[in-house]
């Protein structure tokens, strides 16, 4: 895709980067020109990866080693690339996990955990970013969300619990932040092929996969591309928005 500098030297934080959509929206968004600092948990991970992106796109893209729940290393996180850039005008949440299991199968300390990393973590960072933000009078906030969080699904409660979360704080963020010129966004997939959806293969997978009108799982980029859109100044009178990205899937 040819860069047309949608996002040039907009300062983003992107976290969950390691693989899959997280990795994509990075390198999109250093296609088109962003300062990219790019998260993951374990040490040294991305080293090869952000290097070569930098290279290849002419711009910076830096890991930012942090678990997303440690509130303390995510507040430093922040420190660190305001003390470098000054601002941050992105903030992308992906991070996140996934379980799949029946209701009378879900495991509660499994449940604490995933609302731990994909809500509680979430709000921590806007929680910090907002402040930082707020100071500037302008931002983006884009929160990765799901399609069963909308629609919710057999076999996993608690996941769509947690997605469904991530939808409703976007919409009370939006609201809370909007006089300060912060816009807080959601993207909702649907089934993206990536090796979390992978390991999904059996009888249920495929009967979902059948019910997406365009006919084919969602790539990585797609979700990437929206992120583009709800980052760049083409959408700057759009917040409070729940966009989803699942090729009319009607599961």
């Amino acid at each position: 895709m040819n860069n047309a500098g949608l996002l040039e030297k907009k300062v983003c934080l992107i976290t969950g980067t390691s693989r899959g959509i997280g990795r994509a929206i990075a390198e999109r968004y250093a296609e088109e020109g962003a300062i990219v600092y790019a998260n993951a948990r374990t040490k040294g991970s991305i080293d090869e990866w952000s290097a070569e992106c930098s290279v290849k796109n002419q711009t910076i893209v830096t890991p930012l080693y942090f678990d997303v729940t440690d509130y303390a290393a995510a507040k430093q996180a922040v420190l660190q690339i305001i003390k470098e850039q000054k601002r941050i005008d992105i903030l992308v949440n992906n991070a996140g996990i996934v379980t799949h299991e029946l209701l009378s199968m879900i495991q509660l300390e499994s449940l604490r955990k995933m609302f731990e990393v994909n809500v509680v973590a979430m709000i921590q960072l806007i929680q910090i970013i907002s402040r930082v933000m707020s100071r500037q009078k302008s931002g983006s906030i884009i929160n990765i969300s799901s399609i069963v969080g909308v629609k919710g699904i057999t076999g996993q409660l608690a996941y769509s619990a947690t997605k469904g979360a991530v939808i409703s704080l976007t919409k009370s963020a939006a609201k809370e932040l909007a006089s300060q010129n912060i816009r807080v966004n959601s993207i909702a997939p649907g089934m993206v092929d990536t090796e979390m959806c992978s390991a999904d293969s059996d009888k249920s997978f495929l009967e979902r996969l059948s019910n997406i009108g365009m006919g084919r799982l969602g790539k990585p980029v797609d979700i990437a591309n929206a992120s583009v859109f709800l980052g760049s100044d083409l959408s700057e009178y759009i917040s409070g928005q729940i966009l989803g990205v699942d090729g009319c899937s009607i599961i």
